[in-house]
């Protein structure tokens, strides 16, 4: 038995259960009960992402000895993956909610960035994949390669608790638009602060734009920038490389890299399960006063 892994999810299921997801069956649905609530499904996903297990299939020959007692009533393998699909608006609101109760939402400093998530490497997956709502042909500028795939946009918290997130088409809507509209959208702080990114948003367009919003963009300055003495200063490097750590947790740890999405509303709600997952372990070591707050290593194994 894993009593962290426990202790998070009876939390979980506690606290999703009192206040934003409440039990019962919703109206107009047909078909037989479900056997989990809302509640219990997100816990059950968020266990499968902490635990490794990348395949529903192989979660599902799992699940019962890692987690069937603190839930007996288990569903099948095609009826799991068929409600996780159906599970991105609960995933959604259990990442906000979650992101929202640990301390650091109050605080008005948040770190932004885009990263690509591949979704086929070949011609053939390309002609014959679901993705093709949101998926495209984008180059990785990090990485200096074209990939296909969509585009993720994280805005987070100093610590890593992902406030507002979108997937998007790599050339319907580029890095900047993304941003702008997750900034318009959503409310991911309290009140105007600093948003600290990189170079690519680097521009009196986009910094007016993103100011009209209540926000000051802070980023490294551009070359062209310090030969001319203009520019940010001593920008915080090291601040700028929590998100790119979050990303890689978000990718490596949680397995967002290995998705295995055939749809768009696939690869949108294993995408919120991983976010859900994340933002999850932050709170509860929050609740327990854990020195490193975006640690997993007490839920995975």
């Amino acid at each position: 038995m894993n009593t962290n892994l426990d202790a998070l999810l009876i939390a979980l299921y506690v606290h999703l259960d009192d206040h934003v997801l409440p039990s019962g069956r919703k109206p107009g649905k047909r078909g037989p009960k479900r056997l989990l609530t809302d509640a219990e499904l997100v816990c059950v996903a968020i266990a499968q992402v902490l635990l490794r297990c990348d395949s529903e299939r192989h979660w599902m020959r799992a699940a019962p000895a890692r987690i069937g007692h603190l839930f007996p009533r288990l569903p099948g393998q095609s009826e799991y993956n068929r409600h996780l699909r159906d599970a991105a608006p609960a995933l959604l609101a259990a990442s906000m909610w979650l992101a929202r109760s640990v301390p650091t939402w109050h605080e008005n400093l948040r770190l932004m960035d885009g990263t690509p998530v591949r979704c086929g490497a070949s011609r053939v997956t390309v002609n014959r994949s679901g993705l093709g709502e949101i998926a495209g042909y984008g180059m990785d500028k990090s990485h200096h390669a074209f990939y296909w795939g969509a585009k993720l946009m994280l805005v987070t918290t100093a610590e890593g608790a992902v406030c507002a997130f979108s997937l998007a088409h790599p050339k319907e809507l580029d890095e900047r638009k993304q941003a702008l509209h997750l900034l318009h959208v959503h409310q991911a702080a309290p009140g105007p602060g600093p948003i600290v990114c990189d170079k690519g948003f680097a521009g009196a367009g986009i910094e007016s734009a993103v100011a009209a919003t209540g926000h000051t963009i802070v980023r490294p300055a551009l070359e062209s920038e310090k030969q001319r003495g203009h520019g940010p200063r001593h920008f915080p490097g090291w601040l700028r490389q929590r998100i790119e750590a979050v990303i890689w947790t978000l990718k490596n740890q949680l397995g967002l890299e290995r998705h295995a999405a055939r749809t768009a509303e696939g690869l949108w709600a294993r995408t919120c399960q991983r976010i859900c997952a994340l933002n999850a372990a932050i709170w509860h070591n929050w609740l327990i006063d854990a020195p490193v707050k975006r640690s997993l290593i007490a839920y995975d194994h």
